[in-house]
């Protein structure tokens, strides 16, 4: 149900990182990781697998919505997830 905004004190605008601001440039990144840096925390926090699932459903959209900003490489291994990295300026990682 919905909530009077007067309900709440602060409300902050809904901005997001960009990929430039959230991930380092030299280097890569899984969904997993993505996630916890959504959410303020170091790339290999330690986090409950229910609580790894509510970040995961910030993260996919943010990766979708910053595709253009982003390159992705496939898994190493068939055990192992994508990386996702910020697109360089220069066209080198085209």
């Amino acid at each position: 149900m919905p909530v009077p905004k007067s309900e709440f004190e602060n409300r902050p605008p809904c901005d997001f990182y960009t990929p430039a601001e959230l991930l380092e440039n030299d280097q890569m990144y899984t969904v997993y990781e993505i996630a916890r840096l959504l959410q303020g925390l170091e790339p290999d926090a330690e986090i409950e697998q229910q609580t790894e699932s509510v970040l995961l459903d910030w993260a996919i959209p943010w990766v979708m919505t910053n595709a253009d900003d982003l390159v992705v490489a496939e898994p190493r291994s068939d055990d192992e997830p994508g990386y996702y990295g910020v697109k360089e300026d220069d066209g080198d990682d085209e």
